[in-house]
């Protein structure tokens, strides 16, 4: 079914809104892959917030034109799915997971703003923890010396009561 031209001005709109907040962008070809396989994949992007859509080439490459990610319009070829996203890391993990485990899904680029990424820069994206690991490492870095001080603010009066509990059992035992 085709659109009219007010809808497929919606589209682009839909689309450069997504692309102006993004911070990560990755291109797959997704050909020989069953409904199945991709509602499955869709599944995880939902849980990850990345905004996965099969799309014309030429809508997205309208949405990215005069964008950061104008550098990826010369990979918009053949049948795409792209997956944006405000992570700069979660895109590119929801996608390469999924390549992983389904020979037939071929992440083809990816861009960050203002850089182009091939296939190897995208597994190596991947790779990468995300924002709610690296923040969660930071804040227990930042806990870890508090924590100690507690801890051995504590040890004092444990031990002294370890040291009564001693001397009441000699004093049962004499």
């Amino acid at each position: 079914m085709s659109l009219n031209l007010t809808e497929k001005k919606a589209v682009v709109a839909e689309v450069s809104e997504q692309v102006a907040s993004a911070q990560a962008i990755v291109l797959a070809e997704y050909r020989g892959l069953t409904v199945s396989e991709i509602t499955t994949l869709r599944a995880e992007a939902r849980k990850s917030d990345v905004y996965l859509r099969v799309l014309k080439n030429t809508f997205v490459r309208r949405a990215v034109e005069g964008t950061d990610f104008a550098g990826l319009t010369d990979d918009m070829v053949g049948p795409l799915m792209f997956g944006i996203s405000t992570d700069p890391v979660a895109a590119a993990k929801v996608m390469n997971n999924f390549a992983k485990e389904n020979d037939k899904f071929v992440i083809k680029a990816g861009g960050m703003p203002n850089e182009v990424l091939d296939p190897a820069g995208i597994k190596a994206l991947a790779s990468m923890p995300s924002r709610d690991e690296l923040l969660a490492k930071l804040l227990g870095t930042m806990q870890a010396p508090v924590a100690k001080f507690v801890q051995t603010l504590n040890e004092v009066p444990t031990k002294f009561v370890r040291g009564l509990a001693a001397v009441r059992d000699q004093k049962e035992a004499a």
